[in-house]
């Protein structure tokens, strides 16, 4: 586990990187045909999974592996590619199921713990959460609308930059994929207002398919974003 070598960049399914987060591992791997960004926060023998995408058994194999159990999976969105492992996982697992309200009733199995913007994990999630060092950490929510009706993103605040968890809201070079207008529209007000005005240039960000980047590597470009209308 050499956070050293950790580019946010994998090379396909079943690649893992790993890094350090403040008192977490995270490990990012990919699954399944789309490539699909699945993220572990490991502690100790405790470990929250963000997006059981598929595959559920390389994902049961990583858990494994770091030495821990999967204690909470939490979903940002509905969308088929990301949730095609979730009720294996659930099942093998017994861990809580954590998303929003308005992403539980399309899911393969409903969310235990509904979460809405601005809750901190570490509160509304306490019981699940309870075998986790969380002393000094915030684990907070976003609604982001748009490329689902309420997507959900996590800031992970701790010792150093903050790092989200967004899904598929926000990749390199432009918000998440929207069908309408009003839709592309509700999408980059949520995450400019959510995001890139709370949060630092240094702010790490995670999203849902491909590399890792930036706050500060994609800020210049939100008017861009706007322009073109995608």
């Amino acid at each position: 586990m050499d956070s050293n070598k950790y580019t946010g960049e994998l090379t396909g399914p079943r690649d893992l990187q790993t890094t350090l987060i403040g008192p977490f591992t995270m490990v990012k791997t990919t699954v399944g045909p789309m490539d699909n960004n699945c993220y572990f926060l490991v502690q100790d023998t405790n470990i929250v999974l963000i997006d059981a995408c598929g595959d559920a058994d390389h994902l049961l194999a990583v858990a494994e592996r770091f030495g821990g159990q999967i204690k909470a999976v939490i979903t940002t969105h509905q969308h088929a590619d990301h949730v095609g492992a979730l009720e294996e996982v659930l099942a093998a697992t017994g861990a809580v199921h954590i998303s929003t309200a308005g992403e539980s009733e399309a899911l393969p199995v409903p969310a235990d713990i509904l979460v809405a913007d601005g809750d901190d994990l570490a509160d509304v999630a306490a019981q699940a959460l309870a075998g986790f060092n969380l002393d000094g950490v915030c684990l907070n929510c976003s609604v982001l609308r748009g490329h689902t009706p309420e997507g959900l993103a996590i800031a992970l605040q701790s010792d150093g930059p903050t790092h989200l968890f967004v899904g598929d809201s926000l990749f390199p070079g432009g918000v998440g994929k929207t069908n309408s207008p009003a839709q592309f529209e509700q999408l980059l007000s949520d995450v400019t207002t959510k995001l890139f005005e709370r949060f630092p240039d240094n702010t790490q960000v995670h999203p849902g398919h491909g590399a890792d980047t930036s706050l500060g590597s994609e800020r210049p470009h939100l008017n861009e974003w706007r322009t073109r209308g995608w």
